[in-house]
């Protein structure tokens, strides 16, 4: 099926363009407009104007704020989002009130959407049967238990879990602490939290190396120290306890590599530079907006599940780890 950025591509335009050209919602010069018809109709693009005519032209976009998410890192999702839904001639309207499946439907009902993405996605996310009952096209950042019959999109937290410490025990760590989400992302089983926290344990296991997994709360320092010497490697889930645990290892008298390496999970440029896997957030979002989109084409719901696999970049903050203090005794001099 021939889409709205292959017509864009033969005429030599922005998909936006097309969609304005097709819906009349925006002015497009008489000359712009003809290529867009000329490459409909080479193509063979099907597009019912009554149809196109009937849409809002606006995506929902469901992101409560919740305790325990990050502003620097949703945001990047939001950008990304809105800047894809523009490139469609779709606006974004942003959904942050918590209030459940009951919410999210008066919502896309009360303005019209034509689609909704969904991210803080739980587990057992109540909001999926409210997409279902909605009956339009929905794409979720994130993967509930169970999946089936919908479209999702992330990043595979499992498999990013998993690379992080098996890069910490091919370094010869053999035993690592999580430092993971707040509490409180656990405890509404937020389902990126639960499946990295799955992804190292599973590691642990099958590399046979100690972890102890921790959710981060505002004293990162006493938790720091009550791991214990014996922890060499650090696993940080969680962007804005990053800095505090640098801070708090220095404080501790650690040097980051010699004495502790740190690998996290998260997106670029959020927080200090250290060795990581990243939160390709920016492609999530397109790549969201782009699913949803091929939905409202075709009119009919698209099935698939997409899991970004892990790529970490080292950024010199693991190291091997230091060698145990030496309990034996010197020798006595002799006489």
């Amino acid at each position: 099926m021939v889409t709205i950025a292959e017509v864009a591509a033969h005429a030599g335009v922005a998909p936006s363009t097309v969609s304005y050209a097709l819906s009349g919602k925006r002015s497009i010069s008489a000359g712009t407009r003809a290529r867009v018809e000329a490459s409909v109709r080479a193509l063979g693009y099907c597009a019912v104007a009554s149809t196109r005519s009937q849409r809002s032209g606006v995506l929902a976009l469901a992101l409560p704020l919740r305790a325990g998410v990050e502003l620097r890192v949703v945001m990047r999702f939001v950008g990304s989002i809105a800047a894809a839904a523009r490139e469609h001639g779709l606006d974004v309207l942003l959904v942050t009130e918590d209030r459940g499946a009951r919410g999210l439907r008066a919502a896309v009902e009360q303005h019209r959407a034509d689609g909704v993405v969904v991210m803080d996605v739980g587990m057992r996310d109540e909001r999926v049967t409210a997409l279902r009952e909605l009956r339009r096209p929905s794409v979720l950042i994130g993967f509930p238990a169970d999946p089936s019959g919908l479209t999702c999109v992330d990043l595979d937290f499992t498999a990013a879990g998993s690379r992080c410490l098996d890069h910490l025990a091919d370094l010869g760590h053999r035993h690592v602490a999580l430092l993971g989400s707040p509490e409180a992302v656990y405890r509404r089983e937020t389902a990126f939290a639960h499946r990295t926290v799955a992804g190292v344990s599973a590691a642990a296991m099958r590399r046979g190396v100690s972890v102890t997994t921790l959710a981060t709360g505002p004293d990162v320092r006493a938790a720091l120290a009550a791991l214990g010497p014996a922890v060499t490697g650090l696993v940080v889930h969680n962007e804005t306890a990053l800095a505090a645990v640098l801070d708090g290892l220095a404080a501790l008298g650690k040097r980051v590599p010699r004495d502790v390496s740190v690998v996290a999970i998260r997106p670029d440029g959020v927080g200090p530079p250290v060795t990581s896997v990243r939160v390709p957030a920016d492609e999530l979002g397109r790549r969201a907006v782009e699913l949803l989109v091929r939905q409202l084409e075709r009119g009919e719901p698209l099935r698939s599940l997409t899991l970004l696999p892990p790529r970490l970049t080292d950024r010199g903050t693991t190291a091997p780890p230091p060698p145990p203090a030496s309990t034996t005794r010197p020798a006595p001099k002799g006489r």
